[in-house]
């Protein structure tokens, strides 16, 4: 069962269920998500993290977006992609409060079925995710996107650490996609090549550069 964290007490990572979600149940949320989706209809993706760098799906636009009632945030335990079960890392959530720069991706009517299929194994394996359609601000207007928002009532939610402990995990953690710290500063840099600015990444970048070998261009 999952456990709702106290918000003065950060969860420890190895304490953590991660419960996977089963193929079923991955198939019955990406169905609630397109319940209003027409197949003439061209969709709009929200990235904030390695979207943004890694989308792996084709698209026909992509526009920086504003998203207001989000904020990017290391809050995400990794146990597998930036971690292990013993040394997790962390990866970034959209967690509620203040606003978010990111990048929205249109995704053709015609590849909507099976982009989203793939983006669903990519980024549902858990409950951690709450896919939400959320009005984002765009040069050229409001659109509406799917991005994906932090389940706070879930054990791989993480909140209250100190900038010391933050930063001692990020340098440290590796997982089958690599360390953690190249994971952050790769956001980072994707963030920066796309004239978007998070002043609180960019302190963490300015800390994290102190102490290690990769750096950000």
């Amino acid at each position: 069962m999952n456990t709702v964290l106290s918000p003065d007490t950060p969860a420890h990572p190895c304490s953590a269920s991660f419960r996977l979600l089963t193929e079923a149940e991955r198939r019955s949320s990406l169905e609630a998500s397109l319940a209003d989706w027409k197949p003439h209809q061209d969709i709009w993706v929200y990235g904030y993290g390695s979207l943004i760098w890694r989308p792996e799906f084709d698209f026909a636009e992509k526009r920086i977006a504003l998203l207001h009632g989000y904020h990017r945030a290391l809050c995400l335990w990794s146990r597998v992609n930036r971690g292990t079960p013993d040394q997790p890392g962390l990866v970034f959530g959209l967690d509620v409060g203040g606003s978010c720069r990111g990048m929205a991706f249109r995704i053709p009517a015609a590849r909507v079925p099976q982009d989203m299929e793939a983006l669903w194994r990519r980024e549902m394996p858990s409950g951690a995710y709450l896919p939400k359609w959320l009005t984002c601000r765009t040069s050229a207007g409001s659109i509406k996107a799917l991005a994906f928002t932090m389940n706070r009532n879930t054990d791989a939610y993480v909140r209250g650490l100190s900038t010391e402990r933050l930063i001692h995990i990020v340098r440290n953690a590796h997982g089958s996609y690599g360390p953690c710290v190249e994971y952050v500063l790769e956001t980072a840099q994707a963030l920066k090549h796309s004239n978007i600015h998070d002043k609180r990444l960019q302190a963490l970048v300015s800390q994290l550069r102190e102490s290690t070998d990769i750096a950000v261009s």
